[in-house]
């Protein structure tokens, strides 16, 4: 598939670079595997000649070797003896930088920790006293998110403060999702979006995967993800079980409880029969899994909370893969389609709020966006936006059919937050799937 989107992306890596033209530069780009980091650094590259470094998990040495190779290779350098440390190619590719410009990128920068922890401090070392004179724009990238965040944010590690500019790599948003689909499937049906955005949350290695065999409708898109070999059985694990560690099993069995929609911290804490406030913290603050949610105008320290996963395929993973993952191994396939069809009219609809939520937001037209509840999760508002500036708000319900929506109930449900809305200009509305 074409490389589309990320414009803000390329242009910000375009400008480091040319500012690394007179002393050196990093950038550091941080994002869940499959978000497409490495064709985004690829792509700011081409024409230009840079160097390109894996960090795999092997013996330093063996790390050096291969780097060695590529420096001879694309840089023309006859290296002569043996380097065996990272800190001595670091400091030959700055004194090369100090005669001409350089592109370094290091990929999977954070598995250093398991490499040689000391690389970190013995970079910035380096970094610290050659930057000025040199011109090497040095791009680090990591998918270890609370790993890079940690070398890269917290105070007492040596690269603090080092980076220059620092990229969050994002899924696509539903606008570039809806263009996609209207280029290959231009017939899509609003479900097949629905199912699109669910299916992919806009991750460009989903997207991929589903363009290159042109699935593009629902049930084209279960039987993808519901086969022998499928890339999607697996992917769960593969993307968090390295984030977690040896507690993945706790965060997995949160996670799937969240999934199924058991979204506040007591009725998770009553089925594991344990204390998960912890747990809860680092996965929302530290790993950026999942969000807390409260009614919009809730303040900041209050107790009406829930909690949901912010990635859509992850949410989709844990509810039907990870939770059924009997039945996965036995490979009953046709039984898991059946559950999922059975399921998604009622499951997705959590998801064509949040569509909805996003597009809002991608408008700039309003100031907050959020739902609103009140205690005991009474009189539930699906989505309430609002323009302090101009004083009005949107208070939407949204239903898969148009004909579920009524305003009258909309209305009385809206009764204390229109008390608390005195002064703005309130607006009514139904959403549904013919709106997407």
């Amino acid at each position: 598939m074409k490389f589309i989107n990320r414009e803000m992306e390329l242009e910000m890596l375009a400008k480091t670079r040319q500012a690394s033209k007179k002393s050196s530069k990093m950038t550091v780009l941080i994002g869940r595997r499959r978000i497409g980091k490495t064709r985004l650094i690829s792509e700011s590259l081409k024409g230009e000649p840079y160097l390109y470094f894996f960090v795999a998990r092997k013996d330093e040495k063996l790390l050096c070797e291969e780097y060695v190779e590529q420096i001879r290779e694309t840089l023309g350098i006859n290296i002569f003896g043996e380097i065996s440390r990272f800190q001595d190619i670091f400091r030959l590719l700055l004194d090369y930088a100090e005669r001409q410009p350089l592109n370094l990128v290091v990929d999977e920068f954070q598995e250093f920790y398991r490499v040689n922890p000391a690389a970190f401090s013995e970079i910035q070392s380096a970094w610290d006293r050659k930057k000025d004179q040199t011109k090497m724009n040095l791009i680090v990238s990591g998918s270890v998110h609370s790993m890079m965040k940690k070398i890269f944010e917290n105070s007492r590690e040596p690269l603090f403060g080092r980076a220059n500019e620092r990229l969050h790599i994002k899924p696509f948003s539903v606008e570039v999702l809806k263009q996609i689909l209207s280029e290959f499937h231009p017939d899509y049906k609003p479900e097949d979006l629905l199912s699109f955005y669910i299916f992919t949350g806009g991750v460009p290695k989903y997207v991929e995967q589903f363009a290159d065999k042109n699935i593009f409708t629902f049930k084209a898109m279960l039987d993808e993800v519901f086969r022998e070999n499928s890339l999607f059985l697996e992917e769960g694990k593969n993307v968090l079980i390295e984030e977690f560690g040896k507690e993945y099993t706790t965060y997995f069995s949160i996670l799937s409880l969240l999934a199924s929609s058991k979204t506040s911290r007591s009725e998770v804490e009553s089925i594991l029969q344990k204390d998960i406030g912890g747990f809860l913290s680092r996965l929302e603050k530290e790993y950026q899994i999942i969000r807390k949610v409260q009614p919009i105008f809730s303040k900041p320290g209050g107790r009406n909370i829930k909690y949901e996963i912010e990635d859509n395929f992850l949410h989709f993973w844990f509810r039907f893969i990870y939770k059924n993952k009997g039945t996965v191994e036995i490979g009953n396939f046709e039984y898991l389609k059946s559950l999922v069809k059975r399921d998604f009219p009622t499951y997705s609809g959590r998801f064509l709020e949040k569509y909805f939520m996003e597009k809002l937001a991608l408008s700039g037209k309003w100031s907050e966006i959020g739902s609103y509840w009140e205690r005991g999760f009474k009189n539930q508002i699906d989505i309430v936006a609002i323009n302090r500036m101009e004083k009005t708000a949107l208070l939407s319900e949204v239903k898969r059919k148009e004909k579920q929506y009524s305003e009258q109930q909309l209305r009385s449900k809206a009764l204390q937050l229109q008390r608390q809305l005195g002064g703005y200009q309130l607006e009514y509305q139904g959403l549904s799937l013919k709106d997407m």
